[in-house]
């Protein structure tokens, strides 16, 4: 066996210190994952001792020993000579006879089992890279499409020079990594011809909220390198782990990039050898494939299955490269290194971020952090301006690369134009701790270098960048420490899904209330109705614009059926088991209008708060045909991508005649009551509710009380009237009342009872009152939660007087 080169079936994950973490990983899934299913390119690498011998018999040791002593570690305003300094001093030497034939031998094989056409990516692999402590990626050279022997043997030679970058050099020293110790192995692998396909990146949890029942398959048509520097924005698909192997449809969420760039190799060459970023152009995506998705659902599920195997291996989050060769339509896996930042952070504590003042928007983008921070804003257009950026600035560029990776630690936050969510800047960002908000598009544009900015990422995945310093709270939760009530269970009131993985780790017993309108609204956006009857449009405007929303659905209904069944079923997916009680759509008539192409459909009502709403409409040949499109959604979400744990409400259900034309609606879009464990809710909010609560329990397994409504319609008071502010009371005794009453009734049918709204949070005695009368659970919005438990905690433990 040589001790120079390695072939993949001789290495493995063990082997970090003889070829370093890139390749040992590659190693390992080759030798031990092929037969699972997994695919991975065959290679092979130097060894750590191949290049101690180059350093060795070049007699480089004192000499960049003597150069490197020279680095001013204050200032590093030397960087970057020490660093050209070395380099130049390794691309001055020789490699060894001896090398050089078993890196050609190794070559050969290659050859022979690929065919001739074949081209080879070279890939650095420093010993210290990719550790559980030590992350970053990138720090030296690869050199891609290398073509020939000796193409490879100066790719070889130039990797070692690579180490010695001024970011390796400055990575190395931040990490406590020294010079002396860090050897590079080189790994040379057969290519895949993503560049004719598509490539992109995985995680095995999601990297912003820590959630680890997902898989996040993100990409790009073209080569990866897009994706690392942000260039654009990409697909991305978030797979249930547990449903990947016994449900039709594991894939609860699908986003279209719009993947406006695809990088592709530059002729291959023999002679002239081109790092990664020279080898490569960049071209522009044709508009046909930008409204495509880069992969089938079943290369999806294939990517998922194969990731949950890697991680299930290595028994640890992971962060992997996929790529597929256009030729022959195979998917593979390139790379796989450890998760560093989510796993390893304390899921037991919840960190806490809210707005106290708002200010004007400057640009919005994809957040993550879920933070807040304010400073001065500094615009930089290339690393060489980091003398610019002070300690606590917040930097403002088109977009990252390596290179970035010595300037973003002094950053208090990071604003990029370009990058999604596995981009660079945000995979820095979350290793840093920084707030980021990538792809605003307009960032280096709508801020001016010096503005005093804040840049908030605390309200779900839309980052928002505001004019001014804005003031927050701050808050750490101790989850370990927060005891969970013993009767009456607290649950969550929810709507927006891109909170949901973050607020699942809050100690919660499942959704109370998903209101159906935050997603309808700001991801659907179009009426349903306005999707049935599309031809019959007359709204030209609002035509066009329904037009290019779902220009990539060939039956325009399926747009709002399948985004509403995603948006519903991330929701359930961070929840699952627990229950997750989905209300259906209640916007009033008005609200109704002001969706795209709504005006056409709906009534101008005098009062629309007690007008064509809820279970009204359901039925009404003004909006059924919307209804069961809604159905739809929540049958494929149940039934398809197997969510059982979501169960269905209707609201403002006026007569128990409504109560069984809704029933059937439902009933003809397969939604049975009973029928795979489905169970039926009814807000309870209006006064019939209540005095007719044991008929409508013969229709519906539980009721949610609607606290505001219910007060409105007790006292006769418009809850939104300035004027009657003060009549408008939960604690009003007639409210209490038909609580009461409402509770009294269901003990006897037994019947679930729920509570949402905020009293019980801001008052103990509402808390109190509620559970003493039996209440079952009592739903509070996030930021109340907390709050809501402690008093709930107080009122199980005070012993009732006689």
């Amino acid at each position: 066996m040589s001790e120079y080169i390695k072939t993949f079936n001789e290495i493995g994950i063990n082997d970090v210190e003889i070829v370093g973490g890139k390749n040992a990983s590659l190693g390992e899934m080759y030798r031990k994952l092929s037969e699972k299913g997994v695919k991975v390119p065959n290679g092979f690498a130097t060894t750590s001792k191949a290049y101690w011998l180059f350093l060795d018999r070049n007699n480089l040791r004192d000499t960049l020993k003597k150069i490197l002593d020279g680095l001013d570690t204050k200032t590093f305003a030397n960087l970057s000579t020490i660093a050209e300094q070395a380099r130049t001093a390794i691309m001055n030497a020789q490699l060894p006879d001896e090398l050089l034939e078993e890196i050609l031998s190794g070559y050969e094989n290659l050859v022979k089992i690929s065919g001739k056409n074949m081209t080879v990516a070279v890939r650095s692999s420093a010993t210290a890279e990719d550790l559980p402590n030590a992350s970053f990626a990138g720090q030296q050279d690869t050199y891609l499409n290398v073509d020939g022997a000796m193409a490879v043997i100066k790719a070889v030679q130039r990797c070692y020079a690579s180490l010695f970058t001024d970011r390796a050099i400055k990575y190395r020293y931040d990490n406590g990594f020294q010079h002396d110790k860090v050897a590079l192995s080189i790994g040379i692998q057969i290519m895949v011809r993503s560049d004719l396909a598509s490539s992109g990146v995985i995680f095995t949890l999601d990297p912003d909220s820590g959630f680890d029942k997902v898989v996040v398959i993100t990409g790009g048509w073209g080569l990866g390198e897009n994706i690392v520097q942000g260039t654009i924005n990409t697909d991305e698909f978030i797979v249930y782990k547990d449903f990947i192997d016994n449900k039709n449809q594991p894939i609860i969420s699908r986003k279209l990039g719009s993947k406006a760039k695809t990088m592709i190799y530059a002729k291959p060459s023999n002679t002239e050898l081109l790092r990664s970023e020279d080898a490569i152009i960049n071209t522009d995506t044709t508009l046909e494939k930008q409204e495509q998705y880069i992969l089938t659902d079943k290369e999806v599920i294939s990517l998922a299955k194969w990731s949950v195997i890697i991680e299930d291996h290595y028994k640890r989050p992971m962060d992997i490269e996929w790529a597929k060769d256009g030729i022959t339509g195979e998917l593979y896996i390139v790379q796989a290194r450890p998760e560093t930042v989510q796993s390893r952070r304390k899921r037991n504590v919840f960190h806490e971020y809210k707005l106290t003042t708002k200010g004007k928007v400057l640009c919005t983008g994809t957040g993550l952090g879920d933070k807040i921070a304010a400073g001065t804003a500094r615009i930089l257009n290339s690393p060489n301006e980091a003398y610019k950026l002070q300690e606590g600035e917040i930097l403002v560029t088109s977009k990252t690369s390596p290179d970035w990776d010595p300037i973003l630690k002094k950053a208090a936050a990071i604003i990029t134009d370009q990058g999604g969510r596995t981009s660079h800047a945000a995979i820095v960002a979350r290793e840093v701790g920084a707030v980021a908000v990538v792809g605003t598009g307009n960032g280096t544009l709508a801020i001016k270098d010096g503005q005093q900015i804040t840049v908030s990422c605390a309200g779900g995945e839309t980052g928002m960048i505001y004019d001014g310093i804005l003031t927050w709270e701050e808050k750490d939760i101790d989850i370990a420490a927060i005891q969970m009530p013993e009767q009456t269970h607290p649950m969550l009131i929810l709507g927006d899904p891109d909170q949901a993985f973050t607020l699942s780790a809050l100690p919660n017993a499942g959704i109370g209330l998903m209101r159906l309108e935050f997603i309808i609204a700001n991801a659907i956006r179009i009426h349903p109705m306005a999707l049935v009857h599309f031809d019959k449009l007359k709204d030209l405007a609002a035509k066009e614009e329904i037009q290019n929303l779902t220009h990539h659905y060939q039956d325009k209904k399926d747009y709002f059926i399948h985004k509403l069944a995603e948006s519903v079923a991330v929701i359930a997916a961070a929840f699952y088991p627990k229950p997750v009680i989905v209300r259906m759509s209640d916007f009033k008539s008005n609200e109704y209008a002001n969706l795209i192409g709504g005006k056409e459909f709906e009534p101008v009502e005098a009062n629309p708060m007690i007008g064509f709403r809820g279970a009204s409409r359901y039925y009404h040949p003004k909006y059924k045909e919307g209804f069961d499109l809604e159905c739809r959604a929540m049958k494929m979400v149940r039934e398809e991508m197997g969510f059982d744990n979501v169960k269905l409400m209707i609201p403002f259900c006026r007569t128990l005649t409504e109560a069984e034309k809704v029933i059937n609606v439902m009933a003809e879009n397969g939604l049975n009551r009973y029928e795979n464990g489905l169970e039926l809710y009814m807000m309870t909010e209006i006064p019939s509710n209540v005095i007719l609560a044991k008929e409508f329990a013969e229709h519906f397994d539980g009721f949610s009380i609607g606290s505001n409504d219910l007060t409105q319609l007790t006292l006769g008071a418009d809850r939104d009237s300035e004027l009657l502010s003060e009549i408008f009371d939960p604690h009003d005794p007639a409210v209490k009342k038909m609580i009461v009453m409402l509770l009294e009734s269901a003990k006897q049918t037994g019947t679930y009872v729920s509570f949402c709204g905020q009293a019980p949070s801001d008052f103990p005695e509402y808390a109190q009152f509620l559970v003493e009368h039996g209440i079952n659970s009592i739903s509070f919005n996030p930021d109340a939660l907390i709050k809501g438990i402690e008093n709930i905690n107080i009122t199980e433990r005070t012993p009732v007087m006689a």
